[in-house]
């Protein structure tokens, strides 16, 4: 909250309206707050701390792009206004936006080095941005300024994770808790690169918060059960790690708005209209590039462990799970510029369309290095867009990933994502996701032409890992190269759950997970009744 000025020959009427604005604002009563600023920008209009003030109150409220406006028109009367400029570019990476974001608290930063809360929201956009040894730095200058930053801390601990860095990590995290105790966050991140023990302190120390739920918010306490969920597994007590599970599932599904009927009739239309006179009718459109390598699947089905041997190539530029596809996608609009949802434009699309969406792809991909001939996009959820990618990039290979469909599941179940996979909080509906990703999957293969796609089951790769990784290298067209059977030592940067695991050479651990807890699966079970046994689509 920025202090408004209040020069002597201020009115007394607008004296009294910013000391009651500010003062309704410091007491959180928001709308009472506005009220006042926009009463005291109504007598002096060109009040850039009240425009920013009253940014901060839209923050709050989630009203984010009005927040982003009130900023910029702050930042228009005062482009000085340090705390404005950080405030402004945390709300622009918050949007995804993360371009605009840097610039804004790099220009922050300009006007004040040593603010170290712009440092840490800096090195948050440069981590979104996979700059990860930038972020690194950020979150260290943060940190060499305020020491007692525990979100700097956890925020430093995910950037040394993604790289890898599973020990200096784990360092950050037990500081950041050192901190702020109840940091249901780090407890979170920590248990994901830890392997705990019977007897361990941080053990106990979970199961203490757990066990009052007055300590936290349901929203955070959630963090709390998905951790003990791990833990317990990693010390064998299943049943307690199910019960956790559970909890922390069920308070994560109360915080979303996951319309089953919705999904489900999404998938129905994709179907009808990627039909296979639309694919034969633009087989030729699109761009010819074979640039992009297109993963897909469900969620922790192993396209990590894919990607990571693909990214053993020297050839292959590994860039993790994009969404550029989606932006593509959002943004065909109509002749006014109103955006249509996809996929209600395919069916009046033409060639010079495709093409235009396949280049606009291709733009968007991130620069590979010299040598570096084919860039991996690996949103499992592109799976939903294998007949628009056939069509606007039929160069393109598609690789699905396939694995045991309880144990894909079960995997879900056992994760809290970071984003998106609101299908995954409840057994039976994600039993009821899988029927219908496996139902799309099936309509892909009898409209794709033959060789257009290759399936990998997981299961394949443990058993036989140079079989199916060649059977990989051979599918993108390119040479056999020995690396790619020792993809655990690639060093790269990985942002997926998956992290720990494909650091690993190959292991059997998790073939076959699900029988540990058979007896707490029987919704989800009821919904896979056909697939048991099969790790097959």
């Amino acid at each position: 909250m920025t202090t408004a000025s209040q020069p002597p020959e201020e009115p007394a009427e607008l004296v009294a309206l910013i000391a009651l604005a500010l003062r309704e604002h410091r007491a959180g009563r928001l709308a009472e707050a506005a009220t006042a600023y926009r009463k005291i920008l109504a007598l002096r209009p060109g009040g850039a701390e009240v425009y920013s003030n009253l940014g901060d109150i839209l923050r709050e409220q989630g009203k984010l792009d009005g927040a982003v406006a009130h900023y910029q028109r702050a930042l228009a009367l005062r482009p000085d206004l340090v705390h404005t400029l950080n405030n402004l570019g945390n709300l622009l990476r918050v949007q995804g936006k993360l371009d605009q974001a840097v610039a804004r608290l790099e220009q922050s930063l300009a006007l004040k080095p040593d603010f170290a809360e712009a440092h840490n929201n800096l090195g948050i956009a440069l981590m979104g941005q996979g700059k990860l040894e930038l972020a690194v730095a950020r979150f260290e200058q943060a940190l060499a300024l305020r020491p007692d930053l525990a979100e700097t801390h956890k925020n430093l601990g995910c950037a040394l994770t993604r790289q890898g860095r599973f020990d200096e990590a784990v360092a950050h995290f037990d500081q950041a808790i050192a901190l702020r105790p109840n940091f249901a966050e780090a407890h979170y991140h920590r248990t994901d690169v830890k392997t705990f023990r019977a007897d361990d302190a941080e053990l106990a120390a979970l199961e203490a918060l757990a066990a009052d739920p007055d300590r936290l918010p349901a929203s955070k306490m959630s963090y709390i059960h998905f951790a003990l969920g791990k833990a317990l597994e990693d010390v064998g007590d299943y049943p307690r790690a199910f019960e956790h599970l559970l909890k922390g599932n069920a308070l994560k599904r109360r915080e979303l708005d996951y319309n089953e009927a919705a999904n489900q009739q999404l998938f129905r239309l994709i179907a009808q209209q990627f039909d296979s006179s639309l694919l034969d009718r633009f087989r030729a459109a699109g761009d010819p590039s074979p640039v992009p390598i297109f993963i897909v699947g469900m969620p922790r089905s192993g396209s990590t462990l894919v990607e990571q041997i693909l990214a053993s190539h020297p050839q292959v530029h590994a860039a993790g799970e994009l969404t550029n596809l989606d932006r593509v996608v959002r943004g065909v609009s109509d002749a006014t510029g109103r955006p249509i949802p996809f996929p209600a434009w395919v069916a009046s699309t033409d060639a010079e369309s495709l093409r235009r969406l396949g280049q606009a792809y291709l733009a968007s991909l991130p620069t590979a290095a010299s040598g570096e001939t084919r860039i991996t996009d690996k949103a499992p959820s592109n799976f939903l867009h294998i007949g628009l990618i056939r069509l606007i990039l039929p160069g393109a290979r598609i690789i699905h990933t396939l694995r045991d469909p309880i144990d894909t599941c079960l995997s879900c179940f056992s994760k809290l994502f970071r984003q998106g996979q609101t299908f995954s909080y409840d057994l039976a509906e994600l039993g009821r996701f899988y029927r219908r990703y496996y139902e799309l999957m099936a309509h892909w293969r009898s409209v794709l032409p033959a060789g257009a796609m290759l399936d990998v089951a997981y299961e394949d790769v443990v058993d036989n890992l140079e079989q199916q990784a060649r059977r990989l290298i051979d599918f993108c067209g390119l040479p056999w190269d020995d690396r790619c059977l020792s993809f655990h030592e690639t060093s790269r940067p990985i942002a997926t759950p998956s992290n720990v695991q494909v650091r690993q050479p190959i292991y059997r651990s998790s073939v076959a997970r699900w029988r540990r807890y058979e007896p707490f699966l029987q919704p989800l079970l009821a919904e896979l009744a056909p697939f048991h046994g099969s790790n097959t689509c």
